[in-house]
């Protein structure tokens, strides 16, 4: 790491967590502009990203971030479902802009519009799903910060993260880093103490296994209930028990022997 100062290199921790969320799995196909990062071909046909290269862009792109002053003059961008919560999480994180969903035409070029936003900087998660956003960018002179896969169109795209933006877990981390290393340079976060913030925020989820693991806790809240609900009822007929006898007599007994004795039946 000799192009960049000492204390932005990775730490094996951070190396662990590229390779574990795939992020240097690219696709089988190369672009001519992406060729510098990609470090080799596999047997079959997968070409690997060279993490030395991703990590280096990640910094860099950092350092363009925290030169704008206010930090909601970026946008963080994302149309494809992988890197929306990612954007979002971004944005709520260091307070850039996040756009989820589908990039309304004239966000940037037409003032007229609700959405109309003039930001500083873009960063966007597939060139290729958020080509609206790059291409109106180019009208404005807005710069772009992409995170790049071997195959993606490098058009009007100024600083190329280069990362496997098709994986879940690979977007995620990169937005998750991109936002650290932002709060580290604006002096918010210490490099010698660990974010707080857990990665798995970044990654998306799927709605249906959000749904089953709602329905999961919804089964167990009863089953943990009953035995609390029963006690408690037990517990109530001890104490009405104990206040209608006090003394622990039985007085259906003692009613029966002196109706007995005053009775004439006995003679």
């Amino acid at each position: 790491m000799s192009h960049i100062p000492a204390c932005l290199n990775p730490t094996e921790e951070d190396i662990q967590l590229l390779l574990s969320a795939h992020a240097h799995l690219g696709a089988q196909n190369v672009d001519t502009h992406m060729l510098p990062y990609v470090y080799q071909r596999r047997d079959d046909g997968v070409n690997l990203i060279n993490i030395q290269k991703t990590w280096e862009k990640l910094m860099l792109a950092a350092r363009v971030i925290a030169t704008v002053e206010d930090p909601h003059d970026v946008c963080a961008i994302s149309s494809s479902e992988h890197g929306q919560r990612a954007v979002l999480k971004y944005g709520v994180h260091t307070g850039a802009q996040g756009l989820a969903g589908r990039f309304t035409p004239g966000n940037f070029t037409n003032y007229i519009t609700r959405k109309f936003k003039e930001p500083r900087l873009i960063v966007v998660a597939d060139p290729r799903a958020d080509h609206q956003a790059i291409k109106e960018a180019s009208y404005v002179n807005i710069p772009v910060i992409a995170f790049c896969n071997t195959d993606s169109p490098m058009d009007h795209v100024d600083i190329a993260i280069p990362i496997n933006n098709a994986g879940k877990h690979a977007i995620g981390l990169g937005f998750w880093l991109l936002a650290r290393e932002v709060l580290r340079l604006r002096g918010a976060l210490s490099r010698k103490e660990p974010w707080d913030i857990m990665v798995d925020l970044y990654f998306y989820r799927d709605p249906e296994d959000v749904e089953k693991e709602q329905q999961q806790q919804q089964q167990q809240q009863p089953q943990l209930e009953e035995p609390e609900v029963a006690e408690a009822g037990a517990s109530q007929w001890v104490e009405n028990a104990e206040w209608a006898n006090p003394e622990g007599t039985a007085p259906a007994a003692d009613w029966a022997a002196e109706g007995a004795a005053n009775s004439g039946w006995a003679n």
